[in-house]
């Protein structure tokens, strides 16, 4: 099977070496991809988001299957368009990705199909907005409703700073049309562990629990990133937990969107806060999650490919989904100033001094045979042991080894 990975991330970096082990799987292609990727497949420079490009390039490349991984195409409805084409793609198509791209949907479904949730209320006024938030007082969470690239979260735990996310989000716009409206929700408190699930719209499959890290300092302070690590299997997520999870959570939301005919053909994420009053949903997303991918596929041992092709015959049932009995932890090498303002350009050394970790390229691009920073997340440095502690160990060992001008890096991933 030849494949075309949409994509440019860490993320896809890890899709693509896992797609590359697979027995039925020959050749992969990539757009845009990055300088990590293209050291395994052809790249070529076609973004993310042109639909058009992507389509002629699935047809002139003659692919058995596109993957489209990120979450921007996914809601424009790439897969759709790459369907109407004749062109087989995996991925939720537009009325599915909702799940992800709007969160005053996502909430609207689980107060409708009593999925367990944050209490919340949706504005599209400051002003009101503001208001409310006087009444409540915080602690608070501020979402914007559409995708911000992971950053349109806000936990405030002051009602200035309350005050504040509502401005940056609906008058200075920081997220555009994205801002139009806000979802104000109740401040839950808890662990929080992400679980990718396969899902074929009549059977789900859960992957390896995880837990990712969100802001961009050590201690969990800062501003909210895309991901600065995670690590794999969460111990928060026990037996017990997760059975109640797959009851009053996995197949409800299944269901729901089935019903509300929009079914979800791919992978989908749940966020999940374990609060005092059992498991509930923080957020979904419409696909891999990253970093998270870079913990948990690694720990795969089923075929992925095999996998994903049925899902998208809907035969999940039949599929084999497993995982290694190890753990993983990746530590995300970001470029200094991250998430705010960052420069590019600078030459990254020592990836070949690697034995005990994996590098999954991210904002990196290859030039004159050098490695350069090209992103504010650079590089996932992930690392496999018997327990987490020594996955952590060798991830930090990676880290070390690797040098770029004002590199950052947390260094209580996995820790707390």
């Amino acid at each position: 099977m030849k494949i075309l990975l949409v994509g440019s991330g860490g993320r896809e970096h890890a899709i693509l070496i896992k797609l590359l082990e697979s027995i039925h799987v020959s050749d992969v292609i990539c757009a845009p991809g990055n300088g990590g990727m293209a050291k395994l497949a052809k790249c070529f420079d076609v973004g993310a988001m042109d639909i058009e490009g992507m389509i002629q390039l699935a047809k002139g490349e003659v692919v058995d299957m596109v993957f489209v991984a990120p979450d921007d195409p996914l809601a424009i409805g790439m897969v759709d368009k790459m369907e109407q084409s004749g062109i087989k793609a995996f991925g939720p198509n537009k009325k599915a990705a909702q799940i992800e791209a709007s969160k005053v949907f996502a909430k609207d479904l689980m107060k409708k199909y009593n999925i367990p949730t944050a209490a919340y209320e949706v504005f599209t006024d400051a002003t009101l907005a503001k208001e409310y938030i006087k009444k409540i007082g915080a602690p608070i969470v501020i979402k914007a409703d559409g995708l911000a690239l992971g950053k349109g979260v806000y936990v405030a735990l002051t009602d200035t700073q309350a005050l504040s996310a509502v401005d940056e989000i609906m008058v200075d716009k920081k997220f555009g049309k994205a801002g139009a409206r806000i979802v104000v929700e109740e401040f839950l408190q808890g662990p929080e562990v992400s679980l990718l699930c396969f899902t074929d719209s009549k059977t789900i499959k859960p992957m390896v629990s995880s837990q990712d890290h969100k802001r961009a300092y050590d201690n969990d302070e800062g501003p909210n990133t895309g991901g600065m690590g995670a690590f794999a299997p969460s111990h928060k997520y026990t037996k017990d937990i997760a059975k109640v999870v797959e009851e009053t959570i996995l197949y409800p939301t299944m269901h729901a969107m089935n019903s509300e005919g929009c079914p979800f053909k791919g992978v989908l994420y749940f966020g999940l806060i374990l609060t005092t009053d059992g498991p509930k949903v923080i957020e979904y997303n419409s696909r891999f999650g990253d970093p998270e991918a870079q913990v948990v596929l690694p720990l795969l041992s089923s075929d992925f490919y095999e996998i994903i092709e049925a899902v998208y015959d809907e035969r999940l049932e039949d599929a084999e989904v497993t995982f290694k009995d190890a753990h993983a932890a990746v530590i995300v090498m970001a470029s200094g100033g991250y998430p705010v303002s960052y420069k590019k350009g600078y030459e990254i050394n020592g990836l070949d001094d690697l034995s005990d970790a994996i590098v999954y390229h991210a904002g990196v691009r290859l030039e004159d045979g050098k490695y350069l920073t090209n992103g504010g997340r650079v590089l996932g440095v992930t690392a496999q042991g018997d327990t987490l502690d020594e996955a952590i160990s060798k991830a930090y060992d990676g880290v070390g080894k690797i040098k770029f001008k004002d590199a950052h890096f947390r260094r209580d991933i996995g820790r707390k």
